[in-house]
């Protein structure tokens, strides 16, 4: 259990480690499966985990919104964050935060703005599904319109939290 009087740094490191344990129970099942056809049971072992990811993913950045939103008269934190961020000349951290804001929406809310943004943008360091492919493919085993069980998805998200809390917190 997370304790409120943990610091985003704290609570980023309890959330790397419990996801941790996830992508290596991904990384496992699928070896296991390795091109051959999935049985029932490991497709769901893999949607569990896939699930613990984005679950995980939503929380972390709900939590560093919340603990950084002081920063911010009021208004979308997101946004705001953004904005301080291009004035000062980061431009890179701007985008990331931007790109794990749409994909924290997306798992939170499915198809919408966010998710459209994410289709039409340039390349991101994940993987966007369409609607389609995901419902025209159920062989596929886990990945919904955001597939965060690819390879660095949650330690990107967690760099980022953190690259952008130290700069909140710097100023």
């Amino acid at each position: 259990m997370m304790e409120a009087s943990q610091s985003v740094p704290e609570l980023v490191a309890a959330a790397q480690a419990s996801v941790k344990v996830s992508e290596e129970h991904v990384s496992e099942i699928l070896k296991l499966m390795d091109g051959q056809n999935a049985s029932d049971a490991q497709i769901e072992e893999l949607r569990t985990a896939t699930v613990a990811i984005e679950l995980a993913a939503v929380d972390i950045f709900s939590l560093f919104e919340a603990r950084m939103q002081h920063h911010f008269k009021r208004g979308p934190f997101s946004r705001k964050l953004k904005s301080l961020l291009l004035e000062a000349g980061e431009i890179d951290l701007a985008g990331r935060v931007q790109q794990y804001y749409l994909t924290v929406n997306v798992l939170k809310h499915g198809k919408g703005a966010s998710y459209r943004e994410l289709l039409n943008g340039p390349s991101w360091p994940f993987v966007v599904t369409s609607a389609e492919d995901v419902i025209a493919d159920e062989t596929r085993p886990a990945a919904g319109l955001i597939d965060v069980s690819v390879s660095g998805f949650f330690d990107g998200l967690t760099k980022t939290i953190l690259e952008a809390h130290q700069f909140l917190e710097s100023r």
